[in-house]
This record gives structure tokens, C-alpha cells and sequence, in this order.
């Protein structure tokens, strides 16, 4: 997903549940600019990590498990991040400081800046909890400025703190996706962070295509497993496929998680419904960076209820702040905005649809 740098539920642990149950709960997950290729091949876990402790009693009968989870600017109060009935917010994003291993809200404002805490407070009001999300499409990813796994998961422990978050988004994609130095050092400090933070809820936020994720997603998660990481949720960016995609938008989502879902069965040694839960969907709403692609209100409809039929952890989307339909000012060459959505719509409507 972008980063502010362009213009324009609970815990469920995949990797546990190769060797033992883990409880759910409710959660949440970006989108991309950019998009991978087709799927690839997993291994099978041999992680023995141990299952965090419960964090809840479960849903009462006949509530939806699936949650929803918008992502919001970390550093940016917009009047659409209260619509909808979000369980958690995914904050966006933390960055490197150019080159120096220093966490920084979008690349630019100190990981303990006053107003940012005053933002995050505002947001837990309503009970909802936050989530970190560390990198996105634009700017530098810590595990690429980092020196060693211990540096990098304490720049990512600062974070945390600061936000007084025990959720941890990773929105890996574009380079940093395909720098198998920097994946295998994120993968090093997490597992590191883990075993000081036992109950860090991790998930990974990944480009995907209507055939599933690539050979570069699938490589990350492997490099997850390989390093006894604990995922809660792989989290797909349904949308930027290609121009070839210019079809139905809330068709290519089932498509892509159907697909995903295979996968994560396959890596991570799940039953059907585990990897079902174990997975979360974020659309980019309205017109997406490319051109032919352009995902409505009634997508958002389709997702939701494809979400809850499968018992898909958390659904989300890119972003609060593109919840509004553009003034006849705001309209360019047809390119996607940052600041509304291209489509017609009332305020809110994504998020009204999405949290169901």
C-alpha cells in the first residue's frame, strides 16, 4: 500500500497450529501499488513455537468472527476513521529514518511524538485496539537500514511502545519483498521480539494476484517458519493486479483468497477452516492505481459477506481517509486520489459495508 510519502481480532497464530491449537479472537490487516506474480511452492512448518495464551472467551453464537480493521494515518486525525465499527485500526506506517536504523511515523515525525499519542488515544476510545504497520510501498523498510536482528527488533519494540501496541503489521512489497537479505533479518528480529513479547500478535501484509501470492511472498513466509516466527494472519492486498484485470473487483478478491487459501493450507500445515481464519483481505477502495480497476461499495458488500461465509480472520481496507466520494475539484485525469475514492458514494459507505 502507499505510503504517506506519495502524493495522491484477536490472536490466531498460523504457525502454531502445525502442532498445536491456538485461539482467535479479533484482529486486524494495507493495500499495494504494486503486485506480484503468480504463486509459488511451500514447505511444510517445522516450527514448535508454543500458542499464545487466549486473549478472549470467542464470539457469542451466531456473531460473525470476522473483524474489521481500516488502515489509518498514524500521524493524520481524519472524521472518517470512527465510521464503521472498527476492532482495530492498522496504523500507517512506520518507516527508517533514510538510512538509520531509527523508527520514525512515517518516515518523517519521532516514534514519541506527543500529538501522534494523542491521536492513538483518540482512536482506543471506542475500545478498539491498534496495530503497528511497519513499511508499506514508499520508503525505506527498518530490516533494510538495520545492522543486526537485535537492532531491528528493538527499533521495532520502540515502536511498539510507543503506540502501546501488542499487534505488529509487516506490509512488506515492492524491493524490499524481493531483498532476501533484508526478509531473513526481519524474520531473525521478530522471532527475537517474540520471545520477549509473548503475546505479540504478528501479521504479514502481502501482494497478492487472483492465482495467490508470488514466489517472493511465499519465499518471506518460509523465511518466517524457517526462524520459529508465531504469524497470526497473512493479510492479502486484493487489488493492482494489471491492466489484463479489468473484470469484477469483488470476484478477483474470492478469487485471490481462494487461492491464498491453498497456500497458507500448504505452508503453514492447516486444516481448511484454520486457514481461513489464519488469512485477512484488504481492498483498495474505489479507483485503484490502476487504471482499469475500480473496486464499489457493492465489492465491499461482496467481500464482507465472502469473508464472513469462510470465517476469514479480519477484512480491512486502504484507507480511512479515501472513505468519501471526490468534489468536482478533486477530479484529475481519473488516477487514483489519497484523499477520496473516485467513486460515487456517501461518507463512510466502504467502511459501513466492510465491518458488516
Amino acid at each position: 500500500m502507499r505510503s504517506f510519502l506519495k502524493p495522491v481480532a484477536g490472536v490466531f497464530c498460523l504457525v502454531a497450529l502445525a502442532c498445536a491449537g491456538c485461539s482467535s479472537g479479533s484482529g486486524s490487516g494495507s493495500g499495494s501499488e504494486s503486485s506480484s506474480g503468480d504463486g509459488g511452492n511451500g514447505g511444510t512448518s517445522t516450527a514448535q513455537a508454543q500458542p499464545p495464551k487466549p486473549t478472549s472467551t470467542g464470539p457469542a453464537a451466531g456473531e460473525s468472527t470476522t473483524g474489521y480493521a481500516p488502515y489509518v494515518s498514524a500521524t493524520t486525525a481524519s472524521g472518517l476513521d470512527s465510521a464503521g465499527s472498527a476492532s482495530a485500526y492498522n496504523l500507517a506506517f512506520v518507516l527508517a529514518d533514510g538510512s538509520d536504523c531509527t523508527p520514525m511515523w512515517d518516515g518523517s515525525k519521532a516514534i514519541g511524538d506527543s500529538a501522534v499519542k494523542s491521536r492513538i488515544a483518540a482512536l482506543t476510545d471506542s475500545g478498539a485496539t491498534v496495530r503497528v504497520s511497519f513499511g508499506g510501498a514508499a520508503g525505506t523498510e527498518l530490516a533494510q537500514s538495520c545492522d543486526s536482528a537485535s537492532e531491528l527488533a528493538e527499533a521495532y519494540g520502540e515502536a511498539l511502545d510507543a503506540a502501546g501496541a501488542s499487534e505488529a503489521d509487516f506490509d512488506i512489497e515492492g524491493d524490499a519483498l524481493k531483498d532476501s537479505g533484508s526478509v531473513n533479518l526481519r524474520s531473525k528480529a521478530i522471532a527475537l521480539l517474540q520471545k520477549d513479547r509473548p503475546d505479540l500478535s504478528v501479521s504479514f501484509t502481502l501482494p497478492v494476484m487472483p492465482s495467490g501470492l508470488g514466489d517472493d511472498g511465499m519465499a518471506l513466509l518460509d523465511s518466517a517458519n524457517d526462524n520459529s516466527v508465531q504469524v497470526s494472519t497473512v493479510n492479502i492486498m486484493t487489488m493492482n493486479y494489471g491492466s489484463s484485470y479489468d473484470g469484477d473487483m469483488g470476484d478477483y478478491a474470492e478469487q485471490s483468497a481462494e487461492a491464498t487459501h491453498d497456500q497458507l493450507a500448504d505452508i503453514f500445515g492447516l486444516s481448511d477452516s484454520a486457514a481461513w481464519r489464519g488469512m485477512a483481505l484488504t481492498s483498495m477502495i474505489g479507483q485503484n492505481d490502476v487504471d482499469e480497476e475500480t473496486f464499489t461499495v457493492d465489492d465491499g458488500a461482496q467481500v464482507r459477506e465472502f469473508a464472513e461465509e469462510k470465517g476469514i480472520g479480519w477484512v480491512s481496507m486502504w484507507a480511512a481517509f479515501r472513505d468519501r466520494q471526490c468534489g468536482s475539484d478533486d477530479s484529475s485525469s481519473g488516477a487514483a486520489r489519497n484523499d477520496c475514492s473516485g467513486v460515487e458514494q456517501e461518507e463512510g459507505a466502504f467502511a459501513e459495508v466492510l465491518s458488516g
